[in-house]
């Protein structure tokens, strides 16, 4: 049955797409904010405030049977240096975006997958 589409394949596909069409709203709306006067901090600040209060009920619903890592000085310091890259990432981001335009910005996160996979075949 080539035709036919299970849950498992589309999934995928659909959080792809709403992972772009998120990126291109949050473009958007930091944009509108910027021009009227927001700081990117604050902003970033707002995004990572509402991005927890979606995330943490999640993590506290998803399923809970398998056994944690402890957490111990080098997991937590992985953790924040992930978070420490995350936040200089959407700092450059959304400083570039203020200076350019969205549609810029939306053809420079496009080419992600490419400058990944160069990183990948250099290291």
């Amino acid at each position: 049955m080539a035709g036919k589409w299970g849950y498992k394949d589309v999934v995928p596909i659909t959080a792809m797409v709403a992972v772009e069409c998120s990126d291109v709203v949050l473009s958007i709306l930091f944009k509108a904010a910027s021009l009227k006067g927001m700081s990117y901090f604050v902003y970033i600040a707002y995004c990572y405030v509402l991005a927890t209060l979606v995330f943490v009920p999640l993590a506290f619903l998803s399923n809970r049977k398998k056994l944690l890592l402890p957490l111990e000085f080098p997991l937590i310091s992985r953790i924040c240096l992930l978070g420490l890259l995350g936040f200089s990432g959407q700092v450059c981001a959304y400083k570039g975006l203020e200076l350019g335009s969205p549609t810029l910005a939306s053809a420079i996160s496009n080419l992600a997958p490419a400058f990944t996979f160069i990183l990948a075949v250099l290291f």
